[in-house]
């Protein structure tokens, strides 16, 4: 096993969502190492129900292709899970100040549509990272899976920190589930809720250098004694 020198503390400290990566594919046995490590996580009962789907090579770049095409073409998005919350009121602002960050970090104003369309489609070329992964789930566990695999995609994404390894949380590649679920040959009672796209951070890119504040302590926290 590799050895580790990075706290849990370091990590959050300096983390960020990665949106940009060098072609550097991270090692098998790395993989299968960070992988292995994270069926320690919990779940409610222990019904361990994330089965995940990492792509590499021409198989990812397959799936990268079909899915850029799927959302060029105009359909709406067919997630297999609910995704359709509007936010509203402090968490509509936070979200206009993420996107802020990101297109400020790229030099992309406000009023150019064009621009930000192309930044947001690479979403689906997995922001050429060389790796990406999909989280699903029976269709039936409804949010108790949803909470079980959040939990195991953060622990994914610190163990992958703890060894140098970026990655993105995205939403975005669940919103258009056809050309993975064809791919990967999934049940009609299985669904992909979300994805995360991985490597090693192209350091230099600009959108890497786009950080998010986060709220206080006495807001988001309330001990009670």
């Amino acid at each position: 096993m590799a050895q580790t020198a990075i706290s849990v503390s370091a990590v959050l400290k300096k983390r960020f969502s990665v949106r940009a990566f060098r072609n550097e594919p991270v090692p098998p046995p790395v993989l299968e190492e960070i992988f292995t490590l994270a069926q320690q996580v919990p779940s409610n009962c222990n019904v361990q129900p994330c089965r995940v789907y990492v792509v590499s090579g021409a198989k990812k770049d397959q799936l990268r292709d079909e899915l850029v095409g799927e959302v060029m073409s105009g359909k709406p998005a067919y997630p297999d899970f609910e995704w359709d919350v509007r936010f509203q009121g402090e968490h509509r602002e936070r979200q206009f100040g993420s996107a802020n960050a990101l297109y400020g970090a790229m030099g992309i104003e406000r009023a150019d549509k064009q621009r930000r369309q192309i930044a947001m489609l690479r979403n689906w070329g997995f922001f050429d990272a060389p790796h990406a992964a999909f989280f699903t789930m029976s269709k039936y566990l409804k949010l108790i899976g949803a909470v079980d695999l959040g939990i195991y995609a953060q622990t994914l994404s610190l163990l992958m920190a703890e060894r140098g390894i970026s990655n993105c949380m995205q939403g975005a590649l669940g919103m258009f589930p056809g050309p993975a679920r064809r791919m990967f040959g999934l049940a009609e009672d299985a669904g992909i809720l979300f994805g995360m796209s991985f490597g090693y951070a192209d350091e230099e890119a600009p959108a890497n250098k786009a950080r998010t504040d986060r709220v206080g302590l006495d807001s988001a926290v309330r001990f009670v004694s």
